[in-house]
């Protein structure tokens, strides 16, 4: 069972980026920081394919919000009848800054990077020393950077919803490293899960 999640995971990933990639990189011409969501969001499936095995959740609510809350955001478009509320170049620099994050931590967790609640090794360097999960701030950020440039009632709903799983996917995560005592001593000295001073 281990290895069909496993694998499964990894095939839902490709496909999902693919089409994903084939509609936002068509737009690309009109908003060149398309190309920045991209990055932030199909880099996953190189980290799939290279990460090293570890005890994983099985527990089929953990896997519902991995998958929700990885395919929820890879249906956003762009929307030419969507209002533009920032301007591009605001948009650019609040998605470059989403994207630093995201993949500063990416690189963080290198070859431990999953969907499912895994524990590949505890990592506490890099991003990960100012909050627990600096993954989901730093999709949060170029997601809204993108909402904010293509807002409609279908981006916005998608994005509620990945919002809303993501928060219910850190608890998961947390309830499942927890186990590990490295991960108990992480959380002594980073006390924020998502946002500095917030949660």
């Amino acid at each position: 069972m281990r290895k069909i999640v496993d694998y499964g995971e990894r095939l839902f990933l490709i496909l999902l980026s693919a089409t994903f990639l084939q509609a936002m990189l068509a737009n690309a011409y009109v908003h060149p920081y398309v190309i920045l969501l991209c990055i932030s969001e199909t880099l996953p499936v190189f980290l799939m394919i290279i990460r090293r095995p570890g005890d994983m959740a099985m527990k089929p609510y953990p896997l519902f919000l991995a998958f929700v809350g990885t395919a929820a955001p890879l249906l956003v478009r762009p929307d030419a009848g969507g209002l533009q509320l920032l301007p591009d170049m605001a948009v650019g620099a609040l998605m470059t800054a989403g994207v630093a994050v995201n993949v500063a931590a990416k690189f963080a967790l290198w070859r431990s990077f999953g969907l499912a609640p895994a524990n590949r090794g505890v990592r506490c360097g890099g991003p990960y020393r100012l909050v627990r999960h600096p993954m989901y701030l730093g999709y949060f950020l170029a997601q809204v950077a993108f909402l904010l440039s293509n807002l409609s009632i279908g981006n916005l709903i998608k994005y509620l919803v990945t919002w809303g799983v993501q928060i219910l996917r850190i608890r998961e995560e947390e309830k499942f490293l927890l186990q590990d005592s490295a991960y108990q001593d992480l959380t002594k000295r980073v006390k924020f899960r998502l946002v500095p001073g917030i949660y």
